[in-house]
């Protein structure tokens, strides 16, 4: 069994820091703060929950320490990813032009 877990962890590895990689780069190339916080939230949930998992396979009596952990990701980056939108979008952080909708701005009639 471990001779299947150790290629399997390195696989998740390999994958949870390429989406780590790719969250960070979007954080450099996309155009305004909320694409920003989209990118870097999405990125950063798999690319963590991947390494996790992959960390798991490799260190198997960890498992039930690393599930807890990427429990705790998994509720916590949404939520904190919402409050900070939130955040700039009170603070009055400008949009990209490309920006269509303003869900916020909809819903709260121009306070939000």
């Amino acid at each position: 069994m471990t001779e299947l877990l150790a290629p399997l962890g390195g696989l998740l590895l390999i994958a949870g820091s390429a989406f780590l990689l790719l969250g960070g780069l979007g954080l450099r190339r996309m155009p305004d703060v909320f694409n920003r916080i989209q990118a870097g939230t999405k990125a950063t949930t798999l690319g963590t929950l991947l390494t996790l998992a992959g960390a798991a396979c490799l260190q198997p009596d960890w498992a039930l320490k690393l599930a807890l952990i990427g429990l705790f990701v998994l509720f916590t980056n949404p939520i904190s990813s919402q409050v900070l939108a939130r955040a700039a979008h009170r603070s009055g952080s400008e949009k990209s032009p490309l920006t269509a909708v303003d869900r916020l701005e909809d819903d709260f009639g121009g306070r939000s």
